[in-house]
């Protein structure tokens, strides 16, 4: 999901480094320093999800997780988020710096949408409405990132369209896999550590 630098015109670049400054820096404002450490959990769970692919004909996609951290995070996702790109970037070589702007708010925008969107849905008393509400979370932010992300290639001119099309068609399965596993994720949790997705400790005994 990541774009490499040198696939994008200079416009784009410039308008996704704006978007991705204003996103981090009201993340910033907003994020409870008490839950720190739980941003860097999952800093290192987007880190390490990247790692996670799956074969697609001759080529592969990876797990992204963006959902499940934008229902944990809100928007607290874009600064995780952009320290989980940089140390790719830095120690992988994974996208680039000059269109770690881009990157930043493809992933983390969708996060924030999902927070908005799900966070009700997953507090439901009912645990399989939960899970759909987890589960419209996880694919859904797995499919605006992939739409944002084939955007931001077709706005850098016609000779990307194709992969545009090729990446919405290649992350299907990848939304499938992520509604799954946040689905999974968010039943666990509910049970286990409701305050990692802002649910009151005593909110299943209301």
């Amino acid at each position: 999901m990541h774009i490499v630098d040198g696939a994008l015109s200079e416009p784009v670049l410039a308008g996704g480094a704006l978007l991705a400054i204003a996103g981090v820096a009201y993340g910033l404002k907003k994020m409870d320093y008490e839950h720190l450490p739980q941003v860097g959990v999952l800093s290192a769970a987007f880190f390490i999800a990247s790692y996670i692919h799956l074969p697609i004909g001759f080529s592969s996609v990876h797990l992204i997780l963006n959902g499940l951290i934008g229902l944990a995070l809100g928007w607290a996702a874009f600064p995780a988020l952009l320290v989980a790109l940089i140390l790719q970037a830095v120690f992988f070589g994974f996208g680039g710096f000059l269109v770690l702007g881009v990157n930043t708010v493809n992933i983390a925008l969708p996060a924030v949408m999902v927070y908005f969107l799900c966070r009700h849905g997953i507090a439901a008393s009912s645990p399989k409405v939960a899970a759909i509400w987890g589960a419209i979370g996880g694919a859904g932010a797995v499919a605006v990132t992939t739409v944002m992300v084939a955007g931001s290639l077709a706005l850098s001119g016609e000779a990307f369209w194709l992969a545009a099309k090729a990446t919405l068609i290649a992350h299907i399965p990848v939304m499938l896999v992520e509604g799954f596993v946040t689905a999974a994720a968010v039943l666990l949790i509910r049970k286990v550590k409701p305050e990692f997705l802002h649910l009151a400790e005593d909110w299943d005994n209301a």
